[in-house]
């Protein structure tokens, strides 16, 4: 078997392995020890995270982080992927931060220059506007291994009220708008919320035992949210511009359903809480005359009354 083919094969192996020894291994690939002890020297020098135990029980241990096997990437996926996380770059804090960093060197370093010239004048010629946030999220990762694992963490999450300590467990992540958001179940509250990233101050593991979420993803945890007040019917007219805003700014937390008319305009109907009335009706003051209330009723006395306090603020 020619040297390089082994290597790859061996790296491929001890991968699955937790622990072994030289003499297991050259007994499975049919060379002596000598030949396995320099293949593991040169796979440690390529960086397969393994470490030896000196003694007559030593041995090789793999650490936790494991290496995949060589891949090989045609000159477009490559490109493919390096803009895919290029294009994140806006977001203050991204979970996997440092890989993302370490994946986009290794891509550009080990290009040829021909290529890499290609991306350089790519960069200037390609982007995914993102509004820029200056919150800061240090703890994406960590909400994001609790929703892949199905673990409660305790959280202290300052809203615009107060800071409470809460017993939660992630459905995922998601970006919108220049924000990171994580839905979850909320013990307190028995039921699932949505919690945004940057008011999360602190994230520790609770010894809470974890509910069944296996089937809830950040696809469809709106479907299971109980109801916590009266929903009304909302009916609102949208001009072309009001349409583009709506589209922008109404994410998918909202449910709401944009319809769009051949001339642009568009409208709103849904059924919302009335315990959203403040968040809706100064979302459509936002929008002036771009946005026109029709129903219900109790939304647009709410929207009356922060007119009223408007306008005394500049009387």
């Amino acid at each position: 078997m020619a040297k390089s083919k082994r290597l790859i094969e061996i790296m491929m192996a001890v991968n699955k392995k937790k622990s072994f020894n030289a003499k297991q291994l050259a007994s499975e690939f049919g060379v002596s020890t000598r030949t396995i002890m320099r293949d593991m020297q040169e796979l440690s020098a390529l960086g397969v995270p393994f470490y030896s135990e000196v003694g007559p029980n030593g041995g090789y241990k793999m650490l936790n982080e494991r290496m995949l096997p060589p891949v090989a990437f045609t000159e477009g996926e490559a490109l493919a992927v390096f803009f895919a996380s290029h294009a994140l770059r806006h977001y203050a804090n991204l979970p996997f931060e440092a890989e993302t960093d370490s994946v986009l060197r290794k891509f550009y370093s080990y290009m040829s220059e021909d290529i890499r010239d290609r991306i350089d004048r790519m960069r200037e010629r390609f982007d995914l506007v993102t509004p820029m946030r200056h919150a800061s999220t240090p703890y994406l990762s960590l909400l994001l291994d609790a929703a892949i694992d199905q673990k409660v963490v305790r959280i202290e999450y300052e809203s615009k009220q107060h800071k409470q300590l809460r017993d939660v467990q992630p459905i995922g992540i998601y970006a919108s708008n220049g924000f990171w958001y994580c839905p979850a179940y909320c013990f307190h509250r028995r039921d699932f919320r949505l919690f945004r990233c940057d008011r999360v101050k602190s994230v520790e593991l609770s010894e809470r035992k974890a509910v069944d979420l296996t089937q809830v993803h950040t696809g469809n945890w709106e479907s299971y949210i109980e109801e916590e007040s009266p929903a009304m019917e909302l009916y609102v007219e949208l001009t072309a511009t009001g349409v583009q805003r709506c589209e922008l700014e109404l994410w998918p937390a909202h449910k709401m359903q944009i319809h769009v008319r051949e001339d642009g305009t568009g409208w709103l109907d849904n059924r919302i809480p009335t315990s959203s009335f403040p968040f809706f009706g100064q979302f459509f003051i936002g929008l002036g005359t771009d946005a026109k209330v029709k129903a219900p009723n109790e939304l647009i006395h709410v929207m009356r009354e922060m007119l009223d306090k408007l306008l005394a603020q500049y009387r």
